[in-house]
């Protein structure tokens, strides 16, 4: 049995050794076989079997689905991020040597706390709390909806429809939907980290106490940066609470100044604050017109968007920015694939158009500041942000640096920059002569709703409103300055433009002692209103240049044409030259990563400068640049030399600016205008009476 045993093996081998020809050759097998020899030919087959499948062809490798990238993408990222921190925990404290504090630094020098000091935050930095909610949300009462721990959002997004809602305000009278009441968090945790290890004001406020701050001389602002300006009062009293604190503050602190840091958004908001506290009641907080000279020392603006910024377009009208625009060019499928169908876009269109306070952020000026179809500020220059070319120091550290402006830009083709959204490439460099003429009757809502056929069911945002016909006129080859802008904002989100223009104003005032200036809709525009009789007061404009930054884009109209989507999107395949400032459908100019420098130094360096119709007592304006200088080592972190829009509130030498004047220094005593920008040449360029 044992020889046979063998046999079965391999039947094609001759047992020799034994005397076998074959197991079929041999005459001397029983015919029939015991069970043993059955297991033996069954163990045979199976191997045949094996050996067959073996020499098969190998099957194709599955088709890499979408759902598949995402899986690796989050499997990459999670584990990137564990490795950091493993890292970060395990590494010798000497290798992770932290550089000492600014504010350690100048207590060293004899720098202590003197004035107190008001921090305002801007758009989404600040936290929002639960009070009343739908039944999806019990058990979370006064916790986070926005601005909380990485546990909390997951909680959040556990059901993300029921997130959203909570988040949105009322369509028509951007208060609160019934039944819900979301609200700000108040006190310094209110916004000195976004998310764990995402710090927003918690740097300053550190650097603060460590030349004497606390809760005595320092406030955070606790607003709801959702609603229009007036409407914070409105419905929560914030501007009357922020009065009373200013004055508590004042007096408690023996009768010291006060220095107000707003930033991004919150400087807009501050603006119209200036207005409200001096007007008469019921409008107004009824301070009177010397209230104040006497209660402020300085506004020390981080990152102001006083003139707007042009992402705001982009959010109304698609919900889109560069960086959507970056993923849809690496992975169309994530945003784009109807087997998904997450459709985040338009979830996020559906609550951002509830906003009011992103309409504030709507480039303001028109196209005296902003450019027309042939023409721009910043005409005659592009993009050149290489690392080299930002990492050289600057010549001079407190005065005017023209080499810089040579060394971050470089003459060439002029940039249709005053074209704000371009449908093609073509629509956006061809002269205004080649261009189909605007005409505002293609923009009426009513003809359009004549010709509507829902079919979708439910609408979710307003384009579900519009007919296709209406949808593809707006693409026809068209482009949009500041002039025309509006007109296709109020065609595309007509419920949200009626309800946020009647509080706020983006134009330029002829007349700013025409009585209708009194409205609290004109405060927060720098262009329609005086700034307070306060000749001793101080406005810096603190921000960071070398980024390239959003001006203006080129779109096309959606592929995708399915029920309750975006019609349109920003067009990532459309490139310019390699130093071109058109990347990826999004034209760049200088700025922190937001905010253009047009928007955030003009004001200080020509609206207000010296005595104006804008600044009729003659209030000082400072102009800091930083120039951005990326860390080094991620041991560095979001860097200590940042000049981007929220990491700025890390970089060391802004730092030392505000902790300066807060301990009593003035402009002049800290060195003056610091720039390293264009801004001084661009403002030139814009003729606007003063």
């Amino acid at each position: 049995m044992k020889n046979r045993k063998l046999c079965y093996v391999e039947p094609a081998v001759r047992c020799s050794s034994v005397g076998f020809e074959s197991f079929d050759q041999s005459p001397k097998i029983d015919q029939k076989l015991d069970k043993k020899e059955e297991n033996v030919i069954s163990a045979n087959n199976i191997a045949l079997e094996i050996n067959k499948k073996r020499k098969q062809p190998r099957r194709q490798p599955k088709e890499w689905r979408c759902l598949d990238s995402c899986c690796w993408i989050i499997g990459y990222l999670c584990t990137t991020w564990w490795l950091l921190l493993f890292l970060y925990h395990c590494l010798p404290i000497t290798l992770l040597q932290v550089p000492e504090l600014p504010g350690v630094r100048l207590k060293r020098e004899g720098l202590t706390a003197l004035h107190p000091v008001v921090l305002v935050p801007g758009i989404v930095t600040g936290g929002l709390e639960l009070w009343e909610g739908r039944p999806c949300a019990d058990g979370l009462f006064r916790k986070r909806l926005w601005g909380g721990s990485f546990t909390e959002i997951f909680k959040r997004y556990l059901k993300p429809l029921c997130w959203s809602e909570h988040l949105s305000l009322h369509n028509e009278t951007g208060l609160d939907p019934p039944g819900i009441r979301v609200r700000a968090v108040r006190g310094l945790v209110a916004a000195d980290y976004f998310a764990p290890g995402y710090f927003v004001w918690a740097v300053l406020i550190q650097n603060l106490a460590k030349i004497g701050y606390e809760g005595k001389n320092l406030h955070v602002v606790a607003y709801d940066w959702r609603l229009s300006f007036q409407n914070t009062e409105i419905r929560d009293h914030a501007l009357s609470r922020l009065k009373s604190k200013i004055e508590l503050m004042y007096i408690t602190n023996g009768y010291k100044k006060v220095v107000v840091v707003p930033h991004s958004m919150g400087v807009i908001y501050f603006l119209h604050f200036l207005k409200w506290v001096e007007t008469p009641p019921p409008m107004g907080g009824g301070g009177g017109p010397g209230w104040c000279a006497k209660h402020i020392k300085a506004i020390m603006n981080i990152g102001p968007a006083y003139l707007g910024v042009p992402k705001a377009v982009s959010s109304i009208f698609s919900a889109e920015g560069k960086d959507v625009a970056y993923i849809r060019a690496m992975a169309p499928g994530i945003l784009d694939s109807e087997i998904l169908g997450l459709q985040t876009l338009e979830h996020v269109m559906r609550v951002s158009r509830t906003w009011d306070s992103i309409v504030s952020l709507l480039p303001k000026g028109g196209e005296t500041i902003w450019g027309n179809m042939d023409r721009s500020p910043e005409g005659g220059h592009v993009c050149d942000f290489s690392k080299k070319r930002l990492s050289q120091p600057s010549p001079s550290d407190n005065n005017v640096n023209n080499s810089d402006v040579k060394r971050g830009f470089r003459v060439k083709d002029p940039v249709k920059y005053g074209r704000i959204i371009s449908f093609g490439k073509a629509a956006s460099v061809l002269h205004s002569s080649q261009l189909p003429t605007f005409d505002s009757k293609e923009f009426s809502r009513t003809n359009a709703l004549q010709n509507l056929k829902f079919s979708c069911g439910e609408a979710w945002t307003e384009y579900d409103e519009m007919s296709r016909e209406s949808i593809q006129k707006v693409a026809a080859n068209k482009a949009y300055t500041t002039r025309t802008l509006f007109d296709l904002l109020r065609f595309v989100a007509p419920k949200m433009m009626q309800r946020a223009e009647a509080h706020f104003s983006h134009g330029i005032a002829d007349n700013l002692d025409d009585p209708k200036y009194s409205h609290y809709k004109y405060w927060s525009n720098p262009l329609e209103m005086k700034l307070p009789d306060a000749p001793d007061m101080e406005i810096y404009c603190l921000y960071g240049v070398g980024i390239p930054t959003e001006r203006s884009y080129v779109y096309r109209l959606s592929p995708i044409s399915r029920c309750k989507s975006i019609p349109y999107q920003i067009d990532s395949s459309v490139h310019g030259e390699d130093d071109s400032c058109l990347k990826g459908g999004v034209y760049f100019a200088d700025g922190d990563d937001s905010v253009p420098v047009l928007s955030a130094g003009f004001m200080c360096a020509k609206g207000w400068r010296g005595r104006t119709r804008f600044n009729p007592s003659g209030i000082a304006t400072y102009i800091r640049e930083y120039r951005h200088k990326p860390p080094a080592s991620l041991l560095e972190g979001r860097g200590i030399e940042s000049g981007a829009h929220v990491d700025i509130m890390g970089n060391v030498a802004l730092i030392k600016d505000i902790l300066r004047i807060a301990a009593g220094a003035t402009g002049k005593e800290i060195g003056g205008d610091r720039i390293h920008s264009d801004i001084l040449r661009m403002s030139e360029r814009i003729n606007i009476l003063l």
